[in-house]
């Protein structure tokens, strides 16, 4: 278990993190989200000893993490930090970076450690390839193998698939998520892209100005977010009155609505002035105004500047939101 307890932290005078607690089991898969800035990489950086903490205190299992204050060499041999910064060695190979940490004892089991993880990086063709000239998405890759081969018990990502192409990103997570679930890794994944953790994580906590203003399951985060900024993570989303898309709702709250969840009506609902259309695959989101106000909501066909449609949500989401 690692216990995060009452820790705050602050860059001079500035306050980064605030009264932070976290209980994390082993084998759990966090994700940190928030905005950039919100505190989410220091937050890292403290569990696994790169910055020193004033107030506070950190433990895996009954061993306190110590800061730099008290380790020569920052960090806990039972743990290791995926930054993104990928500290590996331009001019050996890919397949040498990758098995640099295991022993050369055990020749056989070096060779089938280290195909295993260069399998689940996609990289076999490159093993012969020097470092210095693969793309930076795939110096990443790398840096992700060689962090895995010393094999943690606690791994610390930060935005591990910021450098990856889009289309290779998918498999990655798949190959990276279901592995180290298997070898019962505890792992923390900060991250600002919902990609990274609506499917893999357990737990998700939500940073804001360096206070925690949210934790639950991803599933529960996403279906009744409590206000527009964790709504806003996870994609387009909207806050209106109730009593706009349903006039006989005897309430005056606010529900958040995703762009996903508006129907689009010719007859009666909320009334909204189509300003642009945005083509985006399989269907456009469309910018609408409502009394000044932005409104964003999906659609199969892109829409006429200036036609005037209606919105309705099911009394499903309403409840759903107002139940919460």
């Amino acid at each position: 278990m690692l216990y995060v307890d009452h820790v705050s932290f602050r860059y001079n005078t500035s306050p980064v993190l605030e009264d932070i607690n976290l209980k994390i089991g082993k084998g759990e898969h966090v994700s940190i989200i928030g905005e950039s800035g919100c505190g989410k990489s220091t937050l890292l950086k403290i569990i696994y000893g790169l910055l020193h903490v004033e107030e506070g205190s950190l433990f895996w299992n009954d061993t306190q993490i110590l800061g730099p204050h008290f380790n020569l060499v920052p960090g806990e041999p039972y743990m290791k930090y995926l930054s993104q910064d990928f500290d590996l060695m331009p001019f050996t190979k890919v397949e040498e970076n990758v098995s640099q940490f295991l022993s050369v004892f055990e020749p056989e089991k070096l060779k089938e450690r280290t195909q295993e993880l260069l399998e689940m990086i996609e990289l076999t063709d490159f093993a012969k390839v020097k470092v210095k000239y693969l793309s930076g998405g795939q110096q990443q890759r790398v840096a992700l193998a060689r962090v895995l081969a010393q094999r943690p018990e606690v791994l610390l990502l930060d935005e591990p698939f910021s450098h990856i192409d889009n289309f290779r990103k998918n498999s990655l997570r798949r190959n990276l998520f279901g592995y180290l679930k298997e070898k019962g890794v505890t792992v923390i994944t900060a991250t600002h892209d919902h990609n990274d953790m609506l499917p893999y994580a357990d737990t998700v906590t939500v940073l804001k100005n360096g206070k925690i203003i949210a934790k639950d399951s991803p599933k529960a985060l996403f279906e009744h977010p409590k206000d527009l900024y964790i709504a806003g993570l996870f994609g387009e989303a909207n806050k209106i009155p109730i009593h706009i898309i349903k006039p006989y709702a005897d309430t005056q709250r606010e529900i958040i609505v995703y762009a996903h969840e508006f129907k689009v009506s010719q007859k009666s609902g909320m009334e909204v002035e189509v300003k642009r259309s945005y083509y985006k695959g399989d269907y456009y989101m469309i910018e609408g105004i409502y009394e000044g106000q932005p409104i964003f909501f999906n659609h199969g066909t892109a829409l006429e500047e200036q036609k005037k449609v209606f919105l309705n949500i099911s009394i499903e989401t309403i409840n759903q939101r107002l139940n919460r």
